[in-house]
């Protein structure tokens, strides 16, 4: 399983999952990490980095720009000339299946005094762009996109004049859409006030904020004063708590399970998966709790215990958002009912989660209702192995996976290449845990 083809995986149960795990580096702190210090002129050197294919889709759009990286004693170094330095660049930006870096860029082309178009695959043509298109040609921006602006390829540039700034609030609560209005705020002619419909991820305004530049928040408000001359920053990215979700929810519900995943990011705005996990009743413990780079992480510690059904809804449901899948395999086998409200977005992920994740728990024999905007998980399965299809989304196919540890006999997964886009070695870990389980 170390080596992957596109020939379907076949997952068996495990017998428990103990000892020690190091997940990967944080996927949204990695892209930051790579993006804020393009945006400083000098060099920076970013541990930790999370080389997977998204953050892989970044860095070549950047390089694009002129921006250089370069491996160096197991760490990324970014060596940028600068904002102002950058150059049109030759062709379209490959943004490949990264929402995050599309969005994100797109912030940054709009402060450039030329255009430059992002496209990429398939499920990314998908996904809506006018979200963040719209609001960067209130600031002035030129922007243009396929199916009337709502779709990539997009096309964004500046103008001459400079942009105005963005004094307003935004449609929903993305911090992919906060973090472009936020890069492009940098360049504006004035203060810029953002307000949110609902908690985002705060990453970027922490490392913005510490690489000088004159951001503030307060609530659901983020003022950004334009100018600030940027310094770039080392960064020691933390362990992706959204990988970590799935090896939580797998010694939650596999008996005798005893886990530590160390060094896990746990800032507020990304900890929904414990709030969740608590609330249905986990043996979860945090550990060594620190900061690191201007993020809290700790030592998540997990035991097996029954779990108990509940009601999601609201803040909870933005701050958990990526893990939903892998909450829902939890769910189905709590005594009692869970129902997921609120959660709308989950249908323009890579693919359509609040279908992809009904479907893949009633093919291994849960009951479950599809909701417009959610889920209700009847709790009390038996999971029983059957055929899974990850319908191009990573995270689709590991929580598929998690499942397959607790589901009688054989589970077939298709599609689970998927997950090189967020985690590459999960398949490895797997093995790893299975291996231990077996010692």
């Amino acid at each position: 399983m170390t080596t992957l083809d596109r020939q379907p995986l076949r997952l068996r149960p495990i017998a428990a999952l103990r000892g020690e795990l190091t997940v990967p580096g944080d996927k949204s702190i990695s892209h930051r990490a790579l993006i804020c210090n393009a945006l400083a002129r000098g060099e920076a050197r970013v541990t930790n980095l999370l080389e997977s294919a998204d953050c892989l889709s970044t860095m070549a759009c950047l390089e694009r720009w002129g921006v250089q990286f370069e491996r160096e004693q197991g760490a990324t170094i970014v060596r940028s000339p600068g904002l102002d330095r950058f150059h049109a660049p030759a062709g379209t930006l490959d943004c490949g299946n990264s929402g995050t870096t599309m969005r994100l860029l797109a912030g940054i082309a709009a402060t450039l005094p030329f255009s430059s178009t992002l496209d990429g695959d398939d499920s990314l043509r998908r996904r809506p762009m006018d979200r963040v298109l719209e609001p960067l040609a209130q600031m002035g921006a030129a922007t243009d996109g396929a199916d009337g602006g709502r779709l990539a390829p997009i096309v964004v540039g500046g103008q001459p004049e400079g942009l105005r700034p963005f004094r307003g609030r935004l449609s929903v609560a993305s911090g992919q859409l906060k973090s472009a209005l936020i890069f492009a705020a940098l360049r504006a002619t004035a203060e810029s006030n953002i307000e949110e419909v609902g908690p985002s991820r705060d990453h970027t305004e922490r490392m913005l904020g510490a690489m000088g530049a004159q951001i503030d928040t307060n609530g659901a408000k983020v003022r950004v004063q334009p100018g600030a001359a940027l310094r770039p920053r080392d960064v020691d990215v933390p362990g992706d708590i959204s990988a970590a979700a799935f090896w939580m929810v797998a010694a939650a519900i596999v008996p005798d399970s005893d886990l530590t995943l160390p060094a896990v990011g746990i800032n507020p705005t990304r900890a929904g998966i414990i709030d969740a996990l608590r609330a249905m009743g986990a043996d979860l413990t945090l550990e060594h709790e620190r900061e690191v780079s201007g993020e809290p992480i700790a030592d998540l510690r997990v035991r097996y215990a029954p779990l108990r059904g509940f009601e999601a809804s609201g803040d909870l449901v933005v701050r958990a958002l990526d893990e939903w899948p892998v909450i829902a395999v939890a769910a189905a086998l709590a005594d009692g009912p869970t129902t997921i409200r609120d959660a709308e977005e989950l249908r323009v992920k890579e693919s359509d989660r609040i279908a992809a994740t009904a479907a893949m728990l009633r093919a291994l024999g849960a009951e479950v209702e599809e909701r417009p905007d959610g889920l209700r998980i009847a709790g009390g399965a038996t999971l029983r192995g059957g055929v899974v299809e990850s319908r191009g989304d990573h995270r689709i196919a590991m929580a598929a996976a998690v499942a397959a540890m607790i589901a009688e006999g054989e589970t077939e997964l298709r599609g689970g290449e998927s997950v090189a886009i967020s985690y590459p070695e999960f398949w490895r870990d797997l093995e790893r845990l299975r291996d231990a389980a077996a010692a």
